[in-house]
């Protein structure tokens, strides 16, 4: 096999891993709760910690991405977010729950500003590129989801986070071996390709960041929200913890394929003319889902799901569109930590929503918070920019 195909094999099992493990705890915070005596709304929160150093440790993972070395930020990615994954189960109060998340976020916070500048760093075409490894992503939320359920209800909450540590921890020694080191750092790379605009670059950066901060909202609410959903609202259907999980993740799994479609469009259309459509009909589906029960909420969240994870390419090709390969893992940092952060501002949202309103005022901001996607798309550039490469000097 090509070296590149290895490389890219690993960074999206790598992707994989990553939404895998930070989404285990949505599932299994179920059984916790149980165990510990408190109820759903009490325990979500404790992951907060989790998301605010998936956002706040983009940043660093980001510099030393680009100024150290993008294959050995991965190597502790991977060895880092199994370990602290193991360390989960044998966690036995809220408090260590709360500090044992937040360590395995800022593991779990190297892989997109790293994982993603590594992936599209020579790749031909960026869109396709991105759709498959945002399929894997997505269907690492289908595992957890599927794999939780089944492993909470047949050994305990604790096997839900010890078999994916294992396996990244196994990944991890695996990538160390097979991969080999850069010949130097990003930044200090040739530039690539003639620097555009300031004013375009500043443009789609606002307006990256705008629909990055909504979609990372409704992102998080669906995914961290879902599990509980169905508990709730498929109850006509089956009450059995492992059929909610299989129901899930083959909602995730299904929906994971609108990824590649994107990215196929990615490669052929302008942006601005594929994100509109995407976000705009995630308004009606999610006010219809907010009174929706059993097959009926089945169907309109596969159809919600599969805008959703449809929208995840954007802001990763809008990046490596208007933006030099030696600065990506800085630009994909910054993002992240904003959007990362609307992420830990969801955790919180969902518990304090639920308890007022239940999920059906849940649907409803979601509803909202999507126009606010549309409207920030608006102002995106109407062409995909074109970038001239460098001319290399003779040798």
């Amino acid at each position: 096999m090509p070296q590149a195909r290895i490389v890219n094999l690993f960074l999206n099992i790598g992707h994989a891993l990553d939404h895998l493990l930070m989404l285990v705890y949505a599932t299994a915070v179920i059984g916790i709760a149980a165990e510990l005596n408190l109820t759903y709304n009490e325990m979500l929160p404790l992951a907060t910690g989790a998301f605010v150093m998936f956002g706040l440790g983009s940043l660093p993972a980001g510099w030393l991405g680009d100024h150290w070395s993008r294959r050995g930020m991965m190597i502790v990615f991977f060895l880092g977010l199994g370990l602290s994954s193991i360390a989960v189960a044998f966690c036995n109060t809220p408090a260590q729950i709360v500090v044992v998340l937040t360590i395995l976020g800022i593991f779990a916070a190297i892989y997109h500003p790293v994982g993603i500048a590594m992936l599209v760093q020579d790749a031909k075409k960026v869109g396709i590129t991105i759709g498959i490894n945002g399929l894997a992503g997505n269907l690492g939320i289908a595992a957890a989801a599927i794999l939780s359920g089944f492993l909470m209800q047949r050994y305990g909450w604790r096997s839900a986070f010890i078999a994916p540590g294992i396996l990244s921890i196994v990944t991890g020694i695996a990538f160390w071996l097979l991969v080999p080191k850069e010949s130097m750092a990003a930044a200090k790379r040739p530039k690539k390709q003639v620097d555009l605009p300031r004013s375009l670059v500043m443009r789609a950066f606002f307006v990256m960041t705008a629909v990055a901060i909504c979609s990372s909202l409704i992102f998080n609410f669906t995914t961290n929200s879902m599990p509980k959903v169905f508990d709730e609202r498929i109850t006509g259907i089956t009450k059995d913890p492992a059929v909610i999980g299989l129901f899930l993740g083959g909602v995730y799994a299904l929906a994971s394929l609108a990824q590649l479609l994107v990215g196929t469009l990615i490669d052929r259309f302008p942006l601005k003319s594929i994100i509109l459509p995407v976000v705009i009909l995630q308004v009606p589906l999610f006010a219809l889902a907010a009174s929706a029960q059993d097959w009926a909420m089945l169907v309109l969240s596969t159809g919600f799901m599969l805008l959703v994870f449809g929208q995840i390419p954007f802001g990763d090709s809008m990046i490596a569109q208007y933006f030099d390969d030696r600065m990506r893992s800085r630009v994909y940092a910054v993002r992240l930590t904003i959007s990362f952060g609307a992420s830990a501002v969801a955790i919180n949202l969902i518990a304090a929503i639920n308890a007022w309103g239940g999920f059906h005022a849940v649907m409803l901001t979601l509803s909202v918070v999507a126009v606010g996607s549309f409207v920030a798309a608006l102002f995106l550039p109407g062409k995909n920019p074109e970038r001239a490469p460098v001319a290399q000097p003779a040798e």
